[in-house]
């Protein structure tokens, strides 16, 4: 009994060797391999996925997809939904420009103000009030000292105050060359001002008439209605123009991948059935009509499967997730046609387009999808091969955090951009078994090997048993 224990263990462990030991993961253990480009030399890279990559993925969270390098090597890699890119440009505000004029050596920040508005708060005309001393102060020259400037009252009654991050400037048309040091303040009553701060002005112009200039004055985006400009150092000017900068932010989405679908016959008459392949999740959906003048009242869901009684049986089941009615319609000559869905994004083997009565057309299923950002480091040699294709495959995607570590926001959406060249399918590769190599062949050995030692020490034990003598 002793003999027969330790070799159940052996034979145990043996298998535990044999079977616990990983699949190789190499290129050519999947069905589809990407070339890859990239003209810079950068060690972080980003690749939008080509629409190859989910016509051949085998796993809906693309588990199955690697980036190799000339040795096959895999590299680690990041999956990232895609973020829209955001712009930021300007739109020009005209301001309205009133000269202060007061005596030499006037403070202009501590002068008394004759304003007179509107009753939109637009301003008609703003006087320095003469200072007490009458004869006398009107006998002093006056120069300019300020300006104020009206940014003017929101076109739209429900528009807010815009926000201005920059005032620009315009020389007289007599004048070239400038260089001053201005100061600006806001208020939104012409009261209580608020510093926001200073700016060197400069336009120089060369031997060759060409013009240096520095005409912006940018601060951190506020909202004003009134600004009051000043000088520091230089001789004040009447500027013939002076706009402010309001930052206007865009979204530029990112475009969607499409993909055509042919129906096939489903569980009843009414219903047209798309085979979906896995990795694709629709986040829009329509039909395309090769037929004209039909409208066509359907649902349009996917099966999804309820266990009977009957041990290891099941039935399939429609859930509907849209219920609308495509269309395509010439009318006066122009064509009309119902546009596509937006969906909440899901993965189902199949969409099934089910209709009130037995279908009698077979329009095509249209589906779009946003792809995955694929970042990853190259840290091997080039070229480098995308892969993807695999039955088996483990996930190996890392958080972004480990492939591009101490990358900002900024500089993450500024990495350089790889491209993918046609998918190249690999003859054979989705029959082989992801094991099937020299190493795979070597545990199979020593698997039956295994096997057969067990049988062996099974059958001597019971000939030794067989053979020994009952006792008395």
């Amino acid at each position: 009994m002793k003999t027969f224990l330790i070799g159940a263990a052996c034979l145990a462990s043996a298998l535990a060797m044999a079977t616990s030991e990983p699949a190789s993961d190499r290129p050519g253990n999947y069905t589809h391999l990407l070339p890859l480009a990239f003209s810079a030399k950068q060690g972080v890279l980003q690749l939008r996925l080509p629409r190859d990559v989910y016509l051949h993925a085998r796993s809906p969270l693309l588990d199955d997809v690697r980036v190799f390098d000339a040795n096959g090597v895999p590299q680690p890699f990041a999956l990232q939904e895609p973020v829209a890119a955001d712009n930021i440009g300007h739109k020009d505000l005209p301001l309205t420009i009133f000269p202060l004029m007061a005596a030499a050596g006037s403070q202009s920040s501590q002068l008394d103000l004759d304003v007179s508005t509107a009753p939109d708060g637009r301003l008609l005309s703003v006087k320095v009030r003469p200072e007490q001393g009458g004869q006398e102060a009107a006998a002093e020259s006056t120069r300019l000292t300020g300006l104020i400037l009206d940014l003017g009252k929101p076109r739209a009654a429900q528009e807010t105050t815009p926000a201005i991050d920059a005032l620009r400037f315009t020389l007289p048309p007599d004048q070239r060359d400038y260089s001053a040091q201005v100061w600006l303040e806001t208020s939104n009553d012409l009261k209580r001002w608020d510093a926001v701060g200073a700016a060197e002005l400069n336009w120089l112009v060369n031997q060759d008439q060409q013009t240096l200039a520095n005409d912006r004055l940018t601060f951190e985006a506020r909202p004003f209605r009134y600004a009051r400009l000043t000088w520091r150092s230089g001789t004040p000017l009447l500027f013939s123009a002076i706009v402010a900068e309001q930052p206007v932010r865009t979204s530029t989405a990112l475009p969607n991948e499409q993909l055509l679908l042919q129906p096939g016959t489903g569980d009843r008459p009414q219903d047209l059935v798309y085979a979906m392949p896995p990795a694709i999740a629709p986040a829009t959906i329509g039909v395309q009509f090769s037929e004209t003048n039909i409208a066509l009242p359907a649902q349009l869901g996917v099966y999804y499967s309820v266990p009977t009684r009957q041990a290891g049986a099941a039935t399939r089941r429609f859930a509907p997730i849209v219920n609308t009615t495509f269309y395509r319609i010439t009318q006066d000559g122009q064509a009309r046609s119902s546009g596509d869905l937006a969906v909440t994004p899901m993965h189902a083997p199949h969409w099934v387009l089910r209709t009130e009565a037995a279908v009698t057309v077979k329009p095509v299923l249209k589906v779009g999808w946003q792809p995955a950002t694929l970042v990853f480091l190259a840290s091997g040699n080039a070229p480098y091969t995308l892969a993807v294709g695999h039955d088996r495959a483990p996930a190996t995607s890392r958080p972004l955090a480990q492939v591009a570590p101490g990358f900002s926001d900024l500089e993450l959406r500024q990495l350089g951009q790889a491209t993918a060249g046609p998918a190249i399918a690999q003859q054979g590769a989705a029959a082989v078994p992801p094991d099937d190599d020299a190493g795979a062949r070597n545990r199979l050995l020593v698997l039956w090997g295994t096997l057969l030692l067990g049988t062996g020490i099974l059958a001597a034990m019971v000939w030794c048993l067989l053979r020994q003598k009952p006792q008395p």
